[in-house]
């Protein structure tokens, strides 16, 4: 499980890794800050594509054995990066990756699912989550730490060194068999999108990720527009806050207990979520980062709380939702990483995180009508 863990932490550093370079990489090249964001764009396309189209690519074989080829493959990919001088080879080499990381998590869970026992999966699965955020924050701040001691270019090395660590380590654990990624079933997406409460739940978060990554995405530059003290190393100190997601996540069913209920806890995460956007429009850096806290508990707590929604009410074809799931969440993150930067051009920074705003306040009115919707749902049980 170490070996596994370490591993997650790595593909999720490898997904996020560019965010705090986005403002030198904006200056190295010459580009706008939209096209710098696209390096994180470029990779939640294959994301968001891959849950459904993954299956007609891939044929049968062990999960372990994806995994070792994606990580090393991943590996010679970040030591890329260091050689490639033009942006376009970067954007070029940042799709292949995209293009790794939906396998290598796929073969993750899976792997994890084989290996451990029933009663233990809870607990396995929690590890897994913890170890995805912790690999978001890793991703961020490290290179942002080794950029400012080094050079941008050497973050994207050592990541590399560590994934070849990885893939050595990988190759001293024991197989688990195979895992079969059949041909999309399309029939059943088509049907199942047709049910109300799963196009809600797939609508709401398309719109919480949205809000989400665009402000991730964009943070460096209003850092850098601040603070003239904001190098690489206090960028990627400042997404801190993503660490609360640890702690939300381990305690969502606690919270759900205190709030009355998953669907209340989903409308409080997003309105939470809608405030935090709203007090980091306050033009302060110690402002901005302490946003950042509540942004990201107020994010993760909505995001568990969603996914156990859904596959509570879906009795059956449950790798088909979460597959579609996944698919919103990502293609949320995709249009979120890059179009909102038109709005922060043309309007400012207020005027971005006002759009960000009514996006997740569409998001809460997708909450709002998903619990009046299951609520209604459970009334018709009980008179059954």
């Amino acid at each position: 499980m170490p070996a596994i863990l370490f591993t997650t932490l790595l593909t999720l550093s490898a997904l996020y890794v560019p965010q705090p370079l986005l403002p030198v990489l904006t200056a190295e090249y010459g580009v706008t800050r939209e096209t710098a964001a696209l390096l994180t764009t470029i990779v939640f396309i294959p994301l968001s594509l891959a849950p459904l189209v993954y299956g007609a690519i891939l044929e049968t074989m062990s999960a372990l054995r994806m995994l070792r080829t994606a990580v090393l493959l991943l590996a010679l990919s970040e030591g890329a990066i260091f050689f490639v001088e033009p942006f376009a080879g970067l954007m070029a080499v940042r799709l292949f990756q995209g293009l790794l990381i939906p396998a290598m998590l796929t073969s993750l869970l899976t792997y994890i699912s084989q290996v451990t026992e029933k009663g233990d999966l809870a607990r396995a699965l929690s590890w897994y989550i913890a170890a995805t955020i912790l690999g978001g924050f890793a991703g961020r701040a490290l290179s942002g730490l080794i950029a400012s001691l080094l050079h941008w270019r050497y973050s994207f090395l050592f990541l590399g060194f560590g994934l070849l660590i990885a893939w050595f380590w990988l190759g001293r654990i024991a197989d688990a068999g195979s895992v079969t990624l059949a041909r999309p079933p399309w029939r059943s997406v088509g049907k199942i999108l047709t049910d109300p409460v799963v196009k809600i739940v797939c609508a709401m978060i398309f719109c919480f990720f949205l809000a989400f990554a665009a402000m991730m995405n964009f943070l460096p530059f209003r850092l850098t527009e601040l603070s003239a003290a904001a190098d690489e190393f206090r960028i990627g100190l400042a997404y801190s806050g993503y660490l609360m997601g640890i702690a939300v996540s381990l305690s969502a069913v606690r919270i759900h207990q205190r709030c009355g209920g998953a669907e209340r806890t989903m409308i409080g995460g997003l309105t939470l979520f809608a405030i935090a956007l709203l007090i980091m429009i306050v033009p302060s850096v110690p402002v901005l980062v302490g946003g950042m806290f509540l942004l990201c508990g107020a994010f993760f707590l909505t995001h568990a709380t969603a996914t156990g929604v859904l596959n509570r009410y879906m009795t059956h074809s449950r790798g088909v939702v979460n597959g579609l799931y996944v698919a919103f969440y990502y293609g949320g993150g995709a249009i979120g990483s890059y179009f909102p930067g038109y709005a922060y051009r043309s309007y400012g920074w207020k005027g971005f995180v006002l759009v960000l705003t009514a996006v997740v306040l569409l998001a809460l009115v997708c909450a709002v009508r998903l619990s009046t919707l299951l609520r209604k749902e459970g009334a018709e049980e009980v008179k059954l």
